[in-house]
């Protein structure tokens, strides 16, 4: 066997390793069957972590032998494999002294635990890139040098020795295997797993063909299907560039052979992929701690999060029926590579069935975990449906490793997150953000809130959702809360905002995916995703003024002519804001109508009459216009063809 294949296998059973233990972990007690879980923290924490820095080791080694780029490489592995092992070794040690003793921490401690951040950093900056490592190894120093900062920077005096040693490497309740890296272990793991074996028995390519024959009917079939299929496998995924990685290989050639252009078709595939993480009732991963975060259920968070998921996913369909419209694009038909056969239809067994299960145990009252591993066990005898896991069951042992892997990767980023956590928790940094920000905007809740948005996009740049959505929270919530937001509208004002980093220039890393598979220009495309995808930029500001748009309790009054007047409105504003962006109606807009547009968007969704009625008839003059203005305008750029 050569070292290639040696390093595969080793990868491939560190990521089986992680999953069946992880899921043993949170397993429930089901009928015969006992609790084998939760283990305790004091080993299981640093044994897991463990797992996932050997994960990341091994792929540095894959590498290495792929392109060997000095000697020195393997020794260094193997030399971090080695500490590695005595740095969770020792705080399993000091955990269980702890427990039975005062133990005051020293140089030692502290020396340890920065190399612990070291390591960490040096692996999410392979894994994620520069931005979460950077922005951790930042949280490290202001943790040790806060006494010493300038006027409100300034932190209270302590022993850097404790201040280090608990916040960043051996306290169980904050920094790397604190409660952050718990949520991960507990609530988040299985959701990852269940989307890695939906993925894996075929269920994904199924429901992208099926949606690909239901919609090609329409001149805009190909990229209503694509936002169909990612939609609904982006729920679960809960990852935006892996779902665009996984379906866009599929959906994107579709879109491309309508006659879209390739920015566009990028833009379609990225900004649906990213929209699956709000969509109920998965809404991914970052929508589990969110419930964990502000103290309510998931079921309270799916109901809130509807209307305006619903809302940013109407408003992608109608921004693709308007740029159709545009573009002159008019071919209807499926093409022989979208028809879905006899066996996809049953595979939405596979898609549908586990769904049902998650949302219909969490109505029952189970834990989200408990839910996601009943939806796991179904889904195995589940899987036989489809015959290439017939041919080959070992398909399900490669979706657990994939799943397993997938946890590793996420859980090193989890991990600078919890020393960004625990450093803002020791410094205060929140409140006095938050206090600044107050002053600076004093009774202005719309400056406010777009300084915070601002501060979001910029702070989940680059991340993945789940890390980007606890590093925003615990330095924006807060704030939010004190300008006057209920806790969870705060918390989901900054879960929007970090969802839609992933498509804002200059760092959208889901649209640079997308664009890869387009061969369209990767700033096009995030250009492009603005204008599709530009309700995700305002969805959150329509709430936070109209909290009724949360439906369920934690938010607004919930009073029905409320919610009405709110549902009926934002359709309105629906139309205004695609319109206007896509600059297209029943013709072209002229530059002064779209503006007029943004306008009337604007004051139909402010929440007092005597500003929203002169923006429903200011629409209503608007589209009446456009239908009685003159005939259509001729299409003036060529299917396929970038605008410039």
């Amino acid at each position: 066997m050569t070292p290639h294949r040696i390093a595969d296998a080793l990868l491939y059973l560190t990521g089986l390793a992680i999953a069946t233990v992880g899921l043993l972990n949170v397993l429930p007690a089901y009928g015969p069957i006992p609790r084998i879980g939760p283990f305790p923290i004091e080993w299981f924490r640093p044994v897991f972590f463990w797992g996932c820095m050997v994960f990341f080791l091994l792929t540095e080694l894959r590498a290495w032998l792929t392109a060997p780029n000095g000697p020195m490489k393997p020794l260094i592995l193997l030399v971090a494999a080695l500490f590695l092992t005595w740095l969770c070794h020792d705080f399993y040690r000091l955990s269980m002294l702890q427990i039975r003793s005062i133990f005051f921490f020293t140089t030692r401690e502290m020396v340890m635990a920065l190399a612990a951040a070291a390591l960490v950093f040096w692996a999410c900056w392979r894994l994620w890139g520069p931005a979460i490592a950077i922005l951790g190894a930042f949280a490290v120093f202001y943790l040790a040098t806060g006494p010493y900062w300038p006027g409100i920077l300034r932190t209270a005096s302590f022993s850097v020795e404790e201040i280090i040693s608990m916040n960043v490497w051996y306290g169980s309740a904050q920094g790397i295997l604190g409660e952050v890296m718990g949520i991960v272990l507990t609530t988040v793991l299985p959701f990852i797993v269940l989307g890695s074996l939906l993925e894996g028995v075929g269920a994904g390519n199924s429901l992208i063909r099926v949606s690909f024959q239901l919609l090609s009917r329409f001149r805009g079939g190909p990229a209503y299907a694509a936002v169909t299929s990612s939609a609904l496998f982006g729920t679960i995924s809960g990852s935006a560039v892996a779902n665009v990685v996984g379906t866009g290989v599929v959906t994107i050639p579709m879109i491309l052979r309508r006659g879209f252009t390739p920015s566009f078709a990028g833009a379609v595939e990225a900004t649906a992929s990213t929209g699956g993480q709000i969509l109920p009732p998965i809404m991914g991963a970052a929508a589990l701690v969110m419930a964990d975060f502000v103290g309510v259920s998931y079921v309270t968070v799916m109901t809130a999060a509807l209307l305006p998921a619903l809302a940013y996913y109407a408003s992608l369909f109608i921004s693709i029926y308007f740029e159709s419209g545009r573009l002159g694009i008019t071919q209807t038909g499926g093409m022989p590579e979208e028809k879905a056969t006899l066996q996809d239809w049953l595979n939405l067994v596979l898609v549908f069935g586990p769904v049902v299960i998650v949302v219909a145990l969490l109505l029952y009252g189970l834990s989200p975990a408990g839910a996601s591993i009943a939806a796991i066990i179904a889904l195995v005898p589940l899987s036989f449906i489809n015959a290439d896991v017939r041919r080959r069951p070992v398909l399900l042992l490669n979706a657990l490793a994939n799943g397993g892997q997938t946890v590793a990767g996420l859980a090193i980023a989890v991990a600078v997150i919890g020393i960004i956590v625990a450093t803002m928790s020791a410094t205060g940094v929140p409140t006095k953000f938050s206090v600044l920000l107050s002053a600076a905007t004093e009774t202005s809740l719309f400056a406010a809130l777009l300084i915070s948005a601002l501060g979001c996009i910029v702070l989940g740049m680059g991340m993945p959702t789940l890390p980007a959505y606890i590093a925003i929270v615990v330095v924006m919530g807060p704030t939010l809360q004190r300008l006057g937001l209920e806790p969870l509208t705060a918390h989901m004002f900054v879960f929007f905002f970090g969802v839609a980093s992933a498509i804002t220039p200059p760092v959208a890393i889901a649209a640079y995916a997308a664009a890869a598979i387009a061969k369209g220009r990767p700033l096009a495309t995030s250009v492009e995703c603005l204008r599709l995808g530009g309700m995700i930029f305002l969805i959150p500001f329509a709430f936070a003024f109209n909290p009724d748009m949360l439906l369920g309790d934690g938010a607004g009054t919930n009073e029905p002519i409320h919610v009405a007047s709110i549902f009926l409105r934002l359709i309105v504003a629906l139309y205004l804001s695609t319109t206007a962006l896509i600059g297209f109606d029943k013709r072209h807009l002229h530059p002064l109508d779209r503006l007029l547009r943004v306008g009337a968007m604007v004051l139909v969704l402010t929440p007092i009459p005597l500003y929203f009625v002169p923006g429903l008839l200011l629409t209503a003059g608007l589209a009446l216009f456009q239908r009685l203005g003159g005939k259509a305008a001729p299409n003036t750029l060529e299917p396929g063809r970038e605008s410039r």
